[in-house]
């Protein structure tokens, strides 16, 4: 039984942390696109960040933070504070990004202006 909430935690807290790496990725090479084109602004930074993320998928990310939140959720133990208080970091983390994307979807379909 601690074998398989050991593998839980170990995927659940991959699947946690995972959806920031293409965050990193659009930020370095958003940062890369200013400084060869010299641009300035937050305007510029917000264009790139956009891109990059959206290039990787929002949709990836919704799974990822789900599947992890199910498995930390599991693997939850009261023998082990520590792993308990990194999945309790972990799940937090999703949660906080499946609220940004939900902000975010509130926005653009309901907040915007849309052309008729």
């Amino acid at each position: 039984m601690d074998d398989r909430k050991r593998r839980w935690f170990l995927w659940g807290r991959l699947f946690a942390w995972l959806p920031t790496l293409p965050l990193l990725f659009s930020l370095l090479n958003s940062f890369r696109g200013i400084t060869e084109r010299h641009a300035s602004g937050l305007g510029s930074v917000a264009g790139g960040l956009a891109e990059g993320y959206a290039t990787f998928g929002l949709g990836l990310s919704v799974m990822l933070d789900i599947a992890a939140i199910v498995l930390l959720l599991r693997a939850l133990s009261k023998e082990h504070w520590l792993r308990t208080v990194c999945s309790v970091v972990s799940i937090s983390l999703s949660g906080v990004s499946l609220s940004l994307l939900g902000v975010y979807v509130w926005l653009i379909f309901v907040k915007l202006p849309h052309p008729h």
